[in-house]
Order: C-alpha cells, then sequence, then structure tokens
C-alpha cells in the first residue's frame, strides 16, 4: 500500500481543488490519501463524492498551534467534525487569518511591494487564506522568483520583516480537542528548521505524555540525518512514526506519494481513531 497523509487542496493553500487532488492521487498510485487543510474541512465533501474507486480517503486537518513563541502544526486525522468545542476552535482559528493576512500584505506595502489585499484575495478565492498566498502573490509581482523565496526571515518567515501573528492553538489544548472528537494527533514536521525555530525535543516529550499519537518522520523538510533522529525519538517515546508528502499542488515542488506512511502505522491510525472513518472510494 502506498499511503500519503498530508495534503492540502483550494480549501486552503493548495492549488488543486479538493476533486483534483484525489484523481490526481490516484493517478499517481496512491492507496489511501489525507486531505489536511489547514484549520478547515471545508473540502471533504468534494473530496468524497470525486473519490476514484480504489482509493481511500482519510478526513483530517492541519491545526495551527503556538507554544512558548514557537509555530507549530498538528495533524489531526479523523475526527467528528461537528465535535462543538474543536469545530468551535477551528473557526476562531480562520477567523483571524483574515486580519492575519491584511495586516502582513500593509507591511509589505510599507516595504516598497506593490502587492494589494484585492491581489492576495483573488488567489486565495474560497480557500482559508496564508501565507502561501501572499507569496504567490510576491512571485507574480516578480519580487521573489518562487513562493519558498517568501519564507525567509526578508519577508515571511516566523522572525520575517512582514510576518504577522495570528490566533493559534496551544498544542496541548489542541491534543485534548481532538482526542475529544475521536481524533488522531501528528505532530507536522517537528524539525523543518528551514521554516523557523523549532521546539525542543524536551516539549515534543511532554506533548507524547499528554496523548500526542505520532510525529512526522519523513518529509521534504527533513534531511535523512534529520528523519533518522526523529525516528529513534520516535521509537523512544513510543510514538508513531509516519511520511507524507505535504502537497500543496503547484505551490511546492513535492509529488503526491514522494513520502508515504507505513501500512501498520496507518492501520494504528485508524484503529485508535473514533470520530471518523476512512472513505473508500467507489468511482465518484
Amino acid at each position: 500500500m502506498r499511503i500519503d497523509l498530508h495534503t492540502h487542496s483550494t480549501a486552503s493553500d493548495g492549488t488543486d481543488t479538493p476533486a483534483e487532488l484525489v484523481r490526481g492521487a490516484a493517478a499517481a498510485g496512491l492507496d489511501v490519501v489525507a486531505l489536511t487543510d489547514h484549520d478547515t474541512v471545508g473540502g471533504h465533501a468534494e473530496a468524497r463524492a470525486a473519490l476514484p474507486a480504489g482509493l481511500t480517503l482519510v478526513t483530517g486537518a492541519e491545526l495551527s498551534c503556538r507554544l512558548d513563541g514557537v509555530s507549530l502544526h498538528m495533524l489531526a486525522y479523523l475526527f467528528d467534525p461537528e465535535e462543538p468545542d474543536f469545530a468551535r476552535e477551528r473557526e476562531l482559528v480562520r477567523d483571524d487569518r483574515v486580519p492575519r493576512a491584511r495586516g502582513m500584505v500593509a507591511k509589505l506595502r510599507e516595504l516598497g511591494v506593490p502587492v494589494t489585499w484585492e491581489q492576495v484575495a483573488r488567489i486565495a478565492g474560497d480557500g482559508a487564506v496564508g501565507r502561501p498566498h501572499i507569496a504567490t502573490a510576491l512571485v507574480d509581482l516578480g519580487v521573489i522568483g518562487s513562493v519558498s523565496d517568501a519564507f525567509t526571515s526578508e519577508w515571511l518567515a516566523n522572525d520575517g520583516r512582514a510576518y504577522v501573528e495570528k490566533h493559534e492553538l496551544d498544542p496541548f489544548d489542541a491534543i485534548r480537542l481532538v482526542k475529544a472528537a475521536g481524533g488522531v494527533t501528528v505532530f507536522a514536521h517537528p524539525l523543518a528548521v528551514k521554516r523557523g525555530s523549532c521546539v525542543p525535543e524536551s516539549a515534543i516529550a511532554e506533548l507524547a505524555a499528554a496523548g500526542l499519537d505520532g510525529i512526522e518522520v519523513d518529509h521534504m523538510d527533513h534531511d535523512a540525518p534529520t528523519r533518522a533522529r526523529l525516528r529513534g525519538l520516535a521509537a523512544d517515546l513510543g510514538l508513531l512514526a509516519s511520511g507524507s508528502s505535504d502537497y500543496h499542488g503547484s505551490r511546492k515542488t513535492c509529488r503526491l506519494g514522494e513520502y508515504t506512511t507505513d501500512p501498520e502505522v496507518y492501520g494504528e491510525i485508524v484503529r485508535r481513531a473514533t470520530g471518523a472513518f476512512p472513505v473508500p472510494g467507489t468511482g465518484g
């Protein structure tokens, strides 16, 4: 089985619609794909409706969190999207995305970049607006050469000149909320140092003690020594070790299925979940 448990669609900051994403996953030879848009489940219905035969959909989301001033992302799988406390927190995070993005546009304009909110909003469309949409605007304006070039201290990285904070969950609260909704949590790209500061391994141990289920080990932002280090940490802490592409369509260079999750790890995620079940494709 080929299993990719971290992808994004136009419901957040990917460039493929949910329907295009699941069709692309089937074409890439995947057996299982998780749709994990940022802080939203808005793409799940379309993905289900378009799910090709032979492909299984895992519903999920990537949650924006912050611990001791450091941003981190938590993947949540197979939770009940209607659970009220968790739904309310996701809404708070989503609602803060627009004023935050407007703030970054204002900072960029102060730096002499002729970007407009209308341009960013047009790029985001109906998706949950985020930094990749602003980065795409910078590429379109010729300010930078690629979306990844925006995630530096010069522009939109966590310590960047145009960075603006947003409402984010405490990761311990995120774990509690996801578990209460019957879901499973995996710490996304925990040592992706190129993105900015990362939480220390001691914090990962504390999250594990609080009920974290796993960490994303095999990821494009982890080099081979980092993957080996994380695999050892997962073993020491009794955490599941997953692998995923973090696919965003044309906004990133990674391909669907570029990194995958071991079938035994996937099976354990499904076993632990009580809020929702994987959706088998019937050729929709």
